[in-house]
């Protein structure tokens, strides 16, 4: 099994300075959502760079879900998104759906509907353990994978940090099925007070480090196991208060380019050191 690192696009300013910086920074893809209008010139382009595209599809159109909007919204948004991800040839999609408020018939119909959708399109579908949705934490994910035994999983753990108020250090038996079920990771760190630690290097956020790559490695040998040719890890280190800035000025305390390469690089070291 080889590992395959994406380039993010939150927080990048243009789809096509994503593809700049990820040929500049040794991205094997990018990773964002499908840009507006005609396809054909950018999927032309990632195929003459020789970047995979992983398409990013959030239903009601932002991170944090809109609750106002029925089923049939993220339904609606869902088969468009999947849609134009197939015109632009994504690797697979990749959704943070749901709702956090909904009850779990809701939640379990919109995951059947959709997976279904993105077989008609010829792509596979892995949903964001993401707050506000409805795999905001553990026990709830556990759950839907129970009854849904082909959803698959993009895992962000750093939200069920800032959930659980802890890094569930002693909790991997309950996790045991989820790791199981994880298709592609977010490589970004978080604590037990926020999603995103200022920088993953600092000496005082070891412990949350620590963690995040024993969770990841756990998924790793369980692709391996499952004969995954190919992990696909994204380093999502973000904007948007996830990082954090300076009180009266707003200057960042880091720069979001260099914690991802940061990210990169060292799971590329992690992966060679565990897995080959």
């Amino acid at each position: 099994m080889k590992l395959q690192v994406y380039k993010t696009l939150w927080g990048v300013p243009s789809f096509q300075q994503g593809i700049e910086q990820a040929l500049a920074d040794g991205y094997d893809g990018i990773e964002g959502q499908v840009p507006a209008g005609d396809l054909a010139p950018w999927k032309e382009q990632l195929a003459l760079d020789n970047l995979d595209f992983i398409a990013e599809i959030c239903t009601t159109g932002q991170y944090v879900a809109d609750r106002r909007q029925p089923l049939a919204k993220h339904l609606d948004d869902f088969q468009i998104g999947a849609q134009r991800a197939a015109m632009m040839g994504a690797r697979f999609i990749t959704c943070l759906g749901g709702c956090d408020a909904w009850p779990l018939h809701t939640s379990l119909s919109f995951f059947r509907t959709a997976m279904s959708m993105a077989e008609d399109v010829g792509l596979n579908v892995s949903f964001e353990t993401h707050r506000g949705r409805t795999l905001f934490n553990p026990w709830v994910t556990v759950q839907v994978l129970d009854l849904l035994p082909d959803l698959k999983l993009t895992a962000d753990f750093s939200h069920w940090c800032v959930v659980t108020e802890r890094l569930l250090d002693y909790e991997d038996d309950e996790l045991a099925l989820v790791f199981e079920r994880v298709h592609h990771i977010h490589g970004r760190v978080g604590y037990d007070q926020g999603p995103q630690v200022p920088h993953p290097d600092a000496p005082e956020y070891a412990t949350a480090l620590q963690q995040h790559e024993h969770w990841w490695q756990t998924i790793w040998r369980s692709q391996n196991r499952r004969q995954y040719s190919t992990s696909t890890l994204t380093p999502e280190f973000g904007p948007d208060g996830y990082l954090q800035c300076r009180p009266f000025t707003g200057e960042p305390v880091a720069d979001l380019r260099t914690l991802n390469h940061w990210m990169a690089q060292r799971q590329r070291q992690q992966f060679a050191a565990h897995l080959l």
